[in-house]
C-alpha cells in the first residue's frame, strides 16, 4: 500500500449534519494534530449539538456559513490555509426533491461548482473528497448477484439522485482538466443517532415511541442496504489517508433489507405487532426498486463494516428513547411524505445561540472587510523583471491592489535559484517580465545573440518548466512582434493574426527567439502567453513608452499597427492570473492605430507645433539594423473574456492624451 496521505488542516462542509458530524468528531479526536474547521449552514436537518463532542477541541473550528458564497470559501482556504477537503454539505432527502428540486440543484450542483472553483483560484488543495450517494447508479436488478461497481452507468431516477450526479460530474472535469486531486464516494444508506427524523429509520422509532403508524411507500417491497454511521466515519477515515486520487470508491453493505423488514425490526424493538402498527401510503413518484453496491475495491484499502445490523439498530433506538427532543417538534418530518415547508426552524432560534456559546473556536460572520481580505490574502506574486518597465509596473499595481508579491531574485538560467524563491515566497502565481529586448532597441540582439538566446529563450523556459513542477501557473509577457502583414492579412483590411496563426516575421533576431520559445511554451500547460505589441503608457516621459519614441524621431514611417495600452491591459493581466486562464492571447487593444495618427493626438493634446516627417519602410532599413515588423493582432479571444476592452485610440485617449493633456479645451 501507498505511503498514506496526511492532512493538515481539513474544511468539512455540512459538518452539522448526520455522516459529517460522526466524520468530524471522529477525525478531531483521534488526530489532534489536524486543525479541522468546519463549515455548515444550518439547514434544516442540521443541529448544532451534533458537534458538541469537540466543541472544545483546541484543533476544531465551527464556521457558520453557506458553500454557495464564494467569497467565504474563498476567505476560508486562505486563511485557514486549507489542504483537504471532504464534501458533505447537500440536500439528500428525496422525498424533497419531488417538491423542491431547485433547491437541489442550487445545494448539490452550484454549491459543489463553488467549492471546486475556489480550489482552483487558489491552488493549494491536495485532496478533494467528494462524497455522493449509491443512487446516482439508479435501479439495480432485482436478481443481480454482483453490485454496481465503481466504474458502473449513472441512471439517476429522482431529482435528488441527478444532482449528486451531476455534481459527480464536476468534480470529475476539475479533476481532468484543471488536475484537482478529486476522489468520490457512493455510499448505501447510513442510520444511527443524530439522524434528523425524515429518514426512514429515526421516522419509525420515533413513531413507534408515540404509538402512531409506521407509514411505508407502495408494498414495502423496495431494498434497500444499511450501513451504521460508525462504520461508515470508518471508512471516510480509510478514504482520507489511502484513497487514490481521481478513484471512486463504494461505502456498500451486503447485508439487504426490505422496508417492510426494517419496520417490523423496529416493530420487535417496541414489542408492538407489526400487522398493525404498518400502514401502507401511496409510493413516491418514483422509487427505486433496488440498490446494490460492491464494495470490494474499499475493502481492498482496509476498510470492513464492523456493526451487525441489530446491535446498530439497538443502539440507534437507545439513542432516540434517551434523547426524544433533541430535534424539537418534528411532527412535519414524520409525515408520510415530508416536504421541506413543513420542517421546523432552526437558525436564529434562542437554542442555537444557547449551542453556539458552548463553542470554543467559532465564526459565524464575516466582516466587511471580506473583499480586501481576499485580495489581500488569496493571492501572491512572484514576479521576475524588476528592472524592466512591465516587471516594474507590475509591482506598482500588487501594492495599488493591496496584493503581496515579492521580486525573483533568481536568475532564469539557473534552475537551483528559481526553486530557492518559490520555496522561500511561496507564490500563487508568477510573472515572467524579464528578457532581453535589447538597448536602446532590439538592434543590440543582432550583436549579441548568446546572451539574447539564455534570457529569451533558455531562461523562459527553465522556469516555465520550474513552475509546472510545483504546480504553479505562470503569465509570461511575450512579444506580438513575430509576425508581418502577409497576403492573408494585408494592411488595412482588418483580418488580424489569431492566436493559432504561425508566426511569419523573421526579420530580427530578437523576433526569431521569441516565436521560437513561443512554440516550445505551448507543450506547458501551466503557461499564459501574452503577446504585447508596441507597449504604451500614461508616462510619456518614459524613454520605452512607443508615443514617446515616435514623438523624439527625427523621422517615422507611418504604418498602421496593433498596440499595447499598458495603463489599461496590466491590471488585466493581474486579473487574467486571479481566473487562472491558460494558452495563447494576443494582449492588445482591438483595432490598429497608425504611427501618424497617434502624432496626430500628440500634436492635438500636448503640443500644437509638433511636427514630424515621414520616411519609406526601405528609407528606414539604411539606419537600422534589423528590421521591424508591422502587424494587426486579432484581440478577439481577449475582447471576449474582457468585454470592457477599449479599442486601441479609444485607450490612447482615455489614458495617455486626456490625462497628458496640455492644450486647453476650446
Amino acid at each position: 500500500m501507498a505511503r498514506p496521505y496526511k492532512p493538515k488542516n481539513i474544511l468539512i462542509t455540512g459538518a452539522a449534519g448526520f455522516i459529517a458530524s460522526h466524520v468530524a468528531i471522529r477525525v478531531t479526536k483521534k488526530y489532534p494534530d489536524y486543525k479541522i474547521v468546519v463549515l455548515d449552514k444550518l439547514d434544516y436537518c442540521s443541529n448544532l449539538k451534533n458537534l458538541l463532542p469537540v466543541s472544545s477541541s483546541p484543533n476544531f473550528k465551527f464556521v457558520k456559513g453557506d458553500i454557495a458564497s464564494a467569497d467565504l470559501v474563498n476567505f476560508l482556504l486562505v486563511t485557514e490555509k486549507i489542504d483537504t477537503i471532504m464534501h458533505f454539505a447537500a440536500q439528500t432527502h428525496v422525498d424533497n426533491s419531488f417538491g423542491n428540486s431547485f433547491e437541489f440543484t442550487k445545494n448539490n450542483i452550484y454549491g459543489t461548482h463553488v467549492l471546486l472553483e475556489a480550489c482552483r483560484i487558489t491552488g493549494q488543495i491536495k485532496r478533494f473528497i467528494h462524497v455522493s450517494t449509491d443512487e446516482v447508479y439508479g435501479e439495480t436488478d432485482e436478481d443481480a448477484v454482483v453490485g454496481n461497481h465503481e466504474a458502473s452507468q449513472l441512471l439517476p431516477t429522482n431529482p435528488y439522485a441527478a444532482t449528486k450526479a451531476g455534481a459527480e460530474m464536476l468534480v470529475m472535469a476539475y479533476g481532468r482538466s484543471y488536475g484537482l486531486p478529486v476522489i468520490t464516494s457512493r455510499g448505501n444508506n447510513v442510520f444511527g443517532p443524530n439522524q434528523f427524523p425524515e429518514k426512514l429509520i429515526p421516522k419509525f422509532i420515533l413513531l413507534a415511541m408515540r404509538g402512531e403508524p409506521l407509514p411505508i411507500h407502495g408494498d414495502g417491497g423496495n431494498v434497500r442496504s444499511y450501513i451504521y454511521c460508525e462504520d461508515v466515519a470508518e471508512a471516510f477515515e480509510v478514504i482520507l489517508h489511502h484513497g487514490e486520487v481521481g478513484h471512486v470508491y463504494n461505502i456498500g453493505t451486503k447485508r439487504e433489507r426490505t422496508v417492510i423488514d426494517v419496520a417490523k425490526d423496529v416493530c420487535k424493538l417496541f414489542s408492538l405487532e407489526a400487522g398493525k402498527v404498518i400502514m401502507f401510503v401511496e409510493n413516491r413518484p418514483f422509487n427505486d426498486q433496488r440498490y446494490f453496491l460492491d464494495d470490494e475495491k474499499l475493502k481492498s484499502l482496509g476498510w470492513a463494516e464492523r456493526t451487525p445490523w441489530e446491535e446498530g439498530l439497538k443502539k440507534t433506538m437507545e439513542w432516540y428513547v434517551a434523547n426524544s427532543d433533541y430535534w424539537g417538534d418534528v411532527s412535519g418530518a414524520l409525515l408520510p411524505h415530508p416536504r421541506t415547508l413543513m420542517m421546523p426552524g432552526y437558525e436564529g432560534s434562542e437554542e442555537i445561540k444557547g449551542i453556539l456559546s458552548q463553542f470554543n473556536n467559532i465564526q459565524t460572520k464575516v466582516t466587511s472587510t471580506l473583499d480586501t481580505a481576499l485580495e489581500t490574502h488569496a493571492f501572491k506574486f512572484l514576479v521576475y523583471g524588476r528592472t524592466g518597465w512591465i516587471g516594474g509596473l507590475l509591482g506598482k499595481i500588487c501594492e495599488k491592489k493591496g496584493i503581496p508579491y515579492e521580486y525573483g531574485k533568481g536568475r532564469l538560467q539557473e534552475r537551483s535559484s528559481l526553486n530557492l524563491d518559490i520555496q522561500t515566497i511561496k507564490p500563487t502565481h508568477v510573472f515572467n517580465a524579464a528578457g532581453v529586448t535589447g538597448r536602446p532597441n532590439v538592434d543590440w540582439c543582432e550583436s549579441h545573440k548568446p546572451d539574447t538566446i539564455r534570457t529569451n529563450v533558455v531562461g523562459t523556459l527553465n522556469l516555465a518548466d520550474v513552475c509546472r513542477e510545483h504546480g504553479l501557473l505562470m503569465m509570461n509577457y511575450a512579444t506580438g512582434c513575430i509576425f508581418e502583414y502577409d497576403a492573408d492579412h494585408p494592411e488595412g483590411s482588418g483580418i488580424g493574426f489569431k492566436e493559432e496563426d504561425t508566426p511569419n516575421f523573421t526579420g530580427s533576431f530578437y523576433s526569431k527567439t521569441k516565436a521560437m520559445v513561443e512554440e516550445l511554451l505551448r507543450e506547458y500547460e501551466n503557461v499564459c502567453t501574452l503577446r504585447v505589441r508596441m507597449p504604451i503608457s500614461s508616462d510619456l516621459n518614459n524613454p520605452r513608452n512607443f508615443v514617446t519614441k515616435i514623438s523624439r524621431y527625427n523621422k517615422v514611417v507611418n504604418i498602421p499597427n496593433s498596440m499595447t495600452m499598458l495603463d489599461e491591459l496590466l491590471p488585466i493581466s493581474v486579473e487574467m492570473a486571479k481566473r487562472n486562464l491558460r494558452g495563447i492571447y494576443n494582449f492588445t487593444n482591438p483595432g490598429v492605430v497608425s504611427h501618424n495618427e497617434i502624432l496626430e493626438m500628440y500634436k492635438q493634446y500636448i503640443d500644437p507645433s509638433f511636427k514630424w516627417t515621414n520616411f519609406t519602410l526601405e528609407e528606414q532599413a539604411k539606419v537600422i539594423v534589423a528590421p521591424r515588423s508591422n502587424n494587426e493582432m486579432d484581440a478577439t479571444k481577449l475582447k471576449k473574456e474582457f468585454p470592457e476592452l477599449l479599442s486601441i485610440k479609444d485607450s490612447l485617449i482615455k489614458f495617455v492624451f486626456e490625462p497628458n493633456r496640455k492644450v486647453p479645451i476650446n
